[in-house]
């Protein structure tokens, strides 16, 4: 499963109890799938991967999915281009295309945008008054996830996070009421964000006024 991926590759910076907790999945199940032998399929997936960063790594990082398919198939290698793009994908490997499928901050034109209460000032003088929430990718095995983070500025620590398979608002909103169970903030705090469709959504902008939370964005181009 591709949430005990994402434990197994956090363990180091979050306790599994809690990252088992927030995805919904039994620790005795995870440590039960870590016991497991993988797979047939699995261990051939390492070895086509091995080979195919090795034909990326001649082409100077250069080659695509296509040309690697390409390949492989004249190396006799029976294989489908929906796999070796996922295999791709999971090693962090393209060709010199821009890779759209990456993009994590979709505008919606016409939608009116929070102003900018921060104004790129990130050093707030106590905690729980500037949050930062922002959306990145993890590439998985079996597939691209997205995970959403609020971070309290003043410690720079986490203290709200989510993750699924899609991009859709209620992505944001789950990781917005994670930092507001656990920190239960009381007086003037911003929440930052991008222009990103999922915080200009009714949904995110509505559980910020419930939890007198202000809103703010940065303007286009801004990281």
């Amino acid at each position: 499963m591709s949430c005990f991926r994402f434990i197994r590759a956090e363990r180091a910076n979050h306790s599994i109890s809690l990252m088992c907790r927030v995805l919904g999945v039994s620790r005795s199940g995870f440590h039960a799938w870590e016991r497991r032998p993988p797979s047939a399929r699995a261990l051939v997936d390492v070895r086509l991967t091995e080979r195919i960063a090795e034909m990326h790594r001649r082409s100077r990082d250069s080659y695509g999915v296509r040309r690697i398919y390409l390949d492989l198939r004249e190396e006799g290698v029976r294989v489908g281009r929906k796999r070796v793009a996922r295999l791709m994908r999971a090693a962090g490997l393209s060709g010199y295309v821009k890779r759209r499928k990456g993009m994590t901050t979709i505008q919606v034109p016409g939608v009116r945008v929070a102003e900018d209460l921060v104004e790129r000032d990130f050093n707030p003088r106590a905690p729980n008054r500037l949050w930062a929430s922002d959306i990145k990718y993890v590439s998985t095995w079996e597939g691209t996830l997205y995970l959403a983070t609020v971070i309290d500025c003043f410690s720079r620590r986490v203290v709200g996070w989510a993750m699924r398979s899609d991009m859709q608002a209620e992505l944001v909103v789950d990781a917005l009421e994670m930092a507001i169970s656990g920190r239960r903030p009381s007086g003037e705090l911003v929440c930052h964000s991008d222009q990103g469709s999922q915080y200009v959504s009714l949904l995110f902008g509505r559980r910020l006024r419930e939890a007198g939370i202000a809103q703010s964005m940065g303007s286009k181009g801004d990281c």
